[in-house]
């Protein structure tokens, strides 16, 4: 198998951007933007560092990031997994990329810029809800917004409404087969609802 190592090969054979593939691209938050990043509540964050890339969802009950300023977002850190090797990556190596969702739509929104991770008490604050704050808030400054082509979505027909997890592993199945039974996978499932509920801020 021949691999492409050159970047004029590959253009040769692509092509290059133009028209709307270039015209839709914008340095900072839009009106029209605006609309989209407001109604996403879903977005896949990428980042990158020493160790290679990260691909981490991130979602929430509103808009998932708050617009600070036209070339600003923020977006809070709530529980997860406490990997944190997406903030990890941040600390090392700034580039960020977010793709955002508003299920139903056939686009996606993607921004790239540099992020920041801060502590402060008085961002975390406008995050509170029920009386918790997220521990830190990654501050990301845009350098471009545009909507990605809906091919992928449409293709995929990810919003169809079909359930199709069925057939589907759980985390318990991949926990209990990973550790060779030390963890016991049914109790994880079955304790899961309850750790959610109680841990989702």
């Amino acid at each position: 198998m021949k691999w492409v190592e050159d970047t004029a090969e590959l253009e040769a054979v692509y092509g290059e951007a133009r028209g709307a593939a270039i015209a839709k691209v914008a340095k900072r938050i839009t009106p029209e933007y605006r609309r989209w990043i407001n109604a996403s509540r879903f977005c896949v964050v990428s980042t990158v560092g020493p160790e290679g890339a990260d691909g981490s969802p991130r979602g929430d009950e509103g808009p998932v990031v708050l617009e600070l300023d036209e070339r600003t977002l923020a977006m809070p850190d709530w529980r997860g997994n406490n990997r944190i090797d997406t903030l990890r990556n941040i600390v090392r190596d700034p580039r960020i990329a977010l793709m955002f969702l508003v299920p139903g739509s056939a686009n996606a929104v993607r921004v790239n810029g540099q992020a920041r991770l801060t502590f402060d008490a008085d961002l975390c604050a406008r995050f509170e809800k029920n009386g918790k704050r997220p521990r830190s808030v990654i501050v990301i400054r845009i350098e471009e917004i545009y909507v990605q082509c809906a091919r992928a979505i449409i293709r995929s027909r990810l919003w169809s409404g079909a359930d199709e997890s069925g057939d589907l592993p759980s985390i318990g199945d991949i926990l209990s087969a990973m550790t060779e039974g030390d963890i016991d996978g049914e109790a994880y499932d079955r304790d899961w609802p309850d750790r959610a509920a109680q841990s989702m801020w």
